[in-house]
């Protein structure tokens, strides 16, 4: 399975990413060095919004249709 996902950091603004592994991901952004260079400076960071799919491709378009989203779509997406 592949999700995406909406990470919130500790400045208020948020991260949308794709990954395969959703909980090693977060803890990836949030403890490693292989987190996004956004997300270090950022830090902690809180999963506010995930959906999962069969396939990468999938994913990867609703990553970017997320990404092309303003803030306010974005807030509202998350509830």
């Amino acid at each position: 399975m592949y999700y995406i996902y909406i990470l919130k950091c500790s400045d208020k603004t948020l991260y949308t990413g794709s990954t395969n592994d959703l909980e090693k991901r977060v803890l990836a952004h949030n403890v490693s060095m292989t987190g996004a260079k956004y997300t270090k400076a950022r830090r902690p960071v809180k999963l506010v919004y995930s959906e999962k799919f069969r396939t990468k491709s999938k994913a990867m378009k609703r990553e970017w249709e997320i990404k092309q989203m303003e803030r306010g779509e974005k807030l509202k997406l998350i509830g």
